[in-house]
């Protein structure tokens, strides 16, 4: 049974760490929600260790500027761990072959830099008609562009056999009040006609093992069992924390708030509707990180 709170602090005792996500949870893409802020800062004071865990392709020191960027102060966090980090190992060990095809943004062509201990390497971004795989960091134009828009491409990359690497696994993102496609709406296309799709952030184990490597890095002898993760993506946040056995706080407020019928608390019995259709079993549930 889901427990419903209405601060961190009633439970913050009870752990260590926290791998918290960021959009609709610490800020809306545009500004950071102070209540958060407040709760992480309060957290890290009484010695607690903050990760925030994110789904954006950014490397986390470009997640990092982001922040302070719409400010978010650095000094409530510890370590960032994206699905950019956890994707690039996996781009430079060639899971997508060595020549790709990026589809998403030029903001993230970091992504493509060889990371710290790798001089040069034999992963180079060419033209779809040279590839032999992709590289998805999200849509050209997340404004403009529709999906419809990257059916072509796909289905000429299935019929060469390409593998797409998926480098943020969430479908949609809230900016303010708006909604963006992300790059694993693009995935969940390419699967949907028949094309591999690779993932390395939430739900997908590979995002929480580096981030417990690098906790553990930071802290060693850190238990499973005494961090809690934060997040309001029911199919991300939640079910990836779930399948990693670790206890988790579903924000209710973020992208299920309708849903959850959430103003100040979601309605509870909204909230377990919602959870029994998502097959979900979070620990504790709280309508804004407060």
């Amino acid at each position: 049974m889901t427990e419903i709170i209405s601060e961190f602090t009633e439970i913050s005792d009870r752990y260590d760490a926290i791998f918290c996500d960021l959009w609709g949870c610490l800020h809306d893409g545009r500004r950071p929600y102070a209540e958060a802020v407040s709760a992480l800062k309060s957290y890290s004071e009484r010695g607690g260790k903050v990760v925030l865990l994110t789904n954006s392709p950014r490397l986390h020191d470009a997640v990092a500027k982001q922040l302070a960027q719409i400010g978010v102060p650095s000094d409530i966090w510890h370590l960032i761990v994206s699905s950019g980090d956890a994707a690039q190992d996996a781009l430079f060990a060639g899971r997508a072959g060595k020549r790709v095809f990026h589809i998403g943004p030029p903001i993230n062509l970091k992504f493509f830099e060889p990371p710290e201990g790798i001089e040069s390497s034999e992963i180079e971004r060419v033209p779809s008609e040279e590839a032999e795989g992709f590289v998805c960091t999200g849509l050209f134009d997340e404004e403009n562009d529709k999906l419809e828009d990257y059916l072509p491409i796909l289905e000429k990359g299935l019929r060469a056999g390409f593998k797409l690497l998926c480098v943020n696994p969430d479908i949609v993102v809230d900016r303010g009040a708006e909604r963006f496609y992300c790059a694993g709406a693009i995935a969940r296309m390419y699967e949907s006609i028949g094309g591999e799709s690779l993932y390395y952030g939430k739900p997908h184990r590979r995002i929480y093992h580096l981030a417990l490597r690098r906790l553990t890095a930071l802290v060693p002898g850190t238990r499973s069992d005494r961090i809690v993760c934060v997040g309001d993506g029911i199919s991300t946040d939640i079910l990836g924390a779930e399948s990693q056995n670790l206890d988790c706080v579903f924000v209710s407020g973020g992208l299920a708030a309708d849903e959850t019928g959430t103003e100040f608390s979601p309605d509870p019995l909204k909230l377990k509707r919602y959870l029994d259709e998502h097959r979900a079993f979070p620990k504790y549930a709280i309508g804004r990180l407060r």
